[in-house]
């Protein structure tokens, strides 16, 4: 392996799965964003029938991924995502949205802070399959 080449996963996240907010609780994204002290952390906001919403704030690369089974939405509140494919990149900016289709090959990416959402099945795992 060249120095260049890096080991699947090599990356660290931090993605809680366990339901941060309840039904009928307030969900108060700016202190969420406020705690958050790590350069990928995702967490679950809530659930909605059989789908979750999830919050990422994030900087830096994920790896590349795809979900087989799951399609997957996401919404950026602030910062820049941006989401390679395999022959282009999706460039989101505040207020805009992308849903990634099942089985797509892809990597998102954060050149600095980004708040996102992500919409996806409660089956999902976020790291691919």
């Amino acid at each position: 392996m060249n120095s260049e080449q890096k080991p699947a996963h090599k990356e660290v996240y931090n993605i809680n799965l366990d339901t941060k907010f309840q039904h009928l609780e307030l969900i108060d994204v700016p202190s969420i964003v406020a705690a958050c002290k790590e350069k990928w952390q995702n967490y679950t906001l809530t659930e909605v029938n059989d789908s979750v919403v999830r919050i990422g704030i994030v900087e830096g690369e994920f790896h590349w991924h795809k979900h087989d089974n799951d399609d997957e939405f996401f919404f950026v509140l602030s910062g820049q995502l941006l989401i390679d494919l395999e022959d282009r990149t999706i460039e989101l900016n505040p207020n805009q949205g992308t849903t990634i289709t099942k089985g797509v090959m892809h990597r998102p990416r954060a050149p600095h802070k980004t708040v996102m959402l992500m919409v996806e099945t409660n089956a999902i795992a976020p790291t691919g399959d």
